[in-house]
């Protein structure tokens, strides 16, 4: 297209006379209007390339530099902290300072001893439908059986020593003194008697050196 210098009037290519006023149509101005945005867009291109180019190296300039993690520095490794010990079951804690045993005196086989043991010793015979044995199985020193299977209870307890009718048939007693009251515990001394059934025995109680 040739613009008119004189109207303004655009005109096709090609004409040397305006259509709109006439006027002689200049190619000068026709190549100038057309050069002119090319340049335009060219000069425009040119600084936005500079500035995208100028603004990379700025970009990569403030970027701070990432530093590598540094090792860990080579040592020892330090054992964890032991835990404190474990306080000592109640069984051990509460172990007596002494041993002791009943020894059969009367009625039964006479010098027979049964070593007692910290916590609970059974007293009675031995069971042969359930296969149990007590601690104090009197079974061969009571051929009559005047004492039952599971007759009675004798429990050492740190410093102490009880004995406990457990429900027997014929009873428990302790120095010749009424029967026990069953499941009543009743605290023991060394040399104390006592009769289950028709066996006599005697508790003997021997401090640790």
């Amino acid at each position: 297209m040739i613009k008119c210098s004189e109207c303004g009037y655009e005109n096709m290519d090609g004409l040397d006379y305006c259509d709109g006023c006439g006027a002689k149509l200049s190619p000068a101005a026709s190549e100038g209007a057309g050069a002119a945005p090319a340049a335009s867009e060219a000069s425009a291109g040119a600084p936005a390339a500079t500035a995208a180019a100028e603004a990379k190296p700025a970009e990569e300039a403030a970027a701070p530099a990432v530093e590598k993690p540094s090792e860990a520095p080579t040592g020892e490794i330090k054992a964890p902290a032991a835990a404190p010990a474990e306080a000592a079951p109640a069984a051990e804690a509460a172990a007596a300072p002494f041993k002791a045993k009943l020894s059969v005196i009367r009625g039964g086989r006479k010098g027979q001893e049964f070593p007692l043991e910290t916590g609970n010793n059974l007293v009675g015979r031995w069971d042969p439908e359930t296969g149990a044995f007590p601690e104090v199985d009197l079974d061969a020193d009571d051929p009559e059986a005047k004492i039952s299977r599971k007759h009675a209870l004798i429990r050492i307890d740190g410093g102490k020593v009880t004995i406990e009718d457990i429900g027997s048939l014929n009873g428990t007693f302790v120095n010749r003194q009424p029967r026990l009251a069953p499941g009543t515990p009743v605290e023991l001394k060394s040399g104390d008697e006592i009769i289950i059934g028709k066996t006599f025995l005697k508790l003997v109680v021997d401090p640790i050196s």
